[in-house]
């Protein structure tokens, strides 16, 4: 998939850019971030974007699920210092994500410094992809740069919509994840394993049945497997559901499970993991998780990508972010790409 670079832009100087990131991280019980990395990736597009002299940089994200109302547990505003860190400049909140707000923070923004805007999800019209609400994210920029593959798969106003308003490009992560999972989904090496958990067994299950069709085992645990096991599923011999747990309300794979599914990703040349085994926050609970990620270190031989915000959670708390092959940003989006579904956040930065 050829995408619009933002190195292909000509004449960034002077422009004022809005950049599309994806702050919507995990947050522990007394708030602290729990995905470092998630904040980290857009580091190298904005350093590029002040490298070509830049006049403004501008972030915007969404957080959580408001539904379309202003609710203050949901404001980026908290994240903005975690936001500095990661990005190694200072960051300015704004209350707003549109309107004069924005307009009178961008007048007053020192040189090399950058805003964060507040919650798009606070407006209905982000998840309805609303053309008039994009127009007014756009208005005061001349450049947009979509930063966040894991919000692609949704054709929401600040990562469609918008594109139909301002010269719209690809940033550098972006391309990458594209250009990483692409290679798995067109000549992954075989034997094949995708480790799917977590929740929502209704938003896995078209994955799942994807996966079951083109890899050699997919691996299933989580809340996910218990949903499948209640409402009995039923799927292809290659799908492996858990013959044990751990606790009465299954609230974890059981040793036994664990053992089988560590052996299936110790053969494997290829692993995809999206979703935890478990309820790996509590203890013991996080034992079936944490066996299914050091299976897949000690796997030097496979290409892996590990994609999921619980996934990463796990990953940074167990320091293995550089051990355990590409991490992908996108949890729903990394499975939609590598299940072949169309993903309208790319499609509109497709080079014609």
């Amino acid at each position: 998939m050829n995408l619009r670079s933002i190195r292909d832009a000509n004449g960034l100087e002077g422009k004022k850019v809005l950049v599309r990131v994806d702050v919507n991280i995990e947050l522990d019980d007394i708030q602290n971030v729990e995905e470092h990395f998630k904040l980290d990736i857009a580091k190298k597009t904005i350093d590029y974007l002040f490298a070509q002299k830049v006049d403004k940089v501008v972030l915007m994200s969404h957080f959580g699920r408001p539904d379309g109302k202003r609710d203050e547990k949901f404001s980026l505003q908290p994240l903005t210092d975690d936001v500095e860190r990661a990005l190694g400049r200072k960051v300015h909140f704004v209350s707003d994500c549109i309107g004069s707000v924005v307009i009178e923070a961008i007048e007053t923004l020192p040189e090399g410094e950058l805003l964060l805007l507040e919650n798009l999800r606070f407006y209905p019209q982000e998840e309805a992809n609303d053309a008039e609400f994009a127009k007014q994210l756009a208005a005061p920029f001349d450049i947009f740069v979509n930063e966040a593959f894991s919000v692609c798969h949704r054709a929401h106003a600040s990562v469609v919509a918008i594109t139909n308003c301002i010269q719209s490009y690809a940033g550098f992560r972006l391309i990458e994840e594209v250009k990483q999972l692409e290679g798995l989904q067109t000549t992954p090496t075989r034997p094949t394993v995708a480790v799917i958990g977590g929740a929502k067994i209704e938003t896995k299950l078209p994955i799942i049945r994807t996966f079951e069709k083109i890899y050699d085992a997919v691996l299933v645990g989580g809340k996910i497997a218990n949903e499948a096991m209640d409402q009995n599923i039923s799927f292809a011999e290659n799908v492996l559901l858990p013959q044990d747990f751990q606790g009465e309300d299954r609230l974890d794979i059981g040793p036994k499970t664990a053992a089988q599914f560590a052996q299936v990703i110790k053969m494997a040349k290829t692993i995809i993991w999206n979703g935890p085994m478990g309820k790996f926050e509590e203890k013991p609970y996080d034992l079936g998780t944490k066996i299914i990620l050091h299976a897949i270190m000690e796997n030097k031989q496979a290409s892996v990508v590990i994609g999921g915000g619980e996934s990463l959670a796990v990953v940074e708390h167990e320091n293995a972010i550089k051990q355990v092959g590409f991490v992908s940003t996108g949890g729903g989006a990394m499975l939609e790409f590598l299940g072949g579904v169309t993903m309208p956040g790319l499609e509109v930065l497709k080079v014609s």
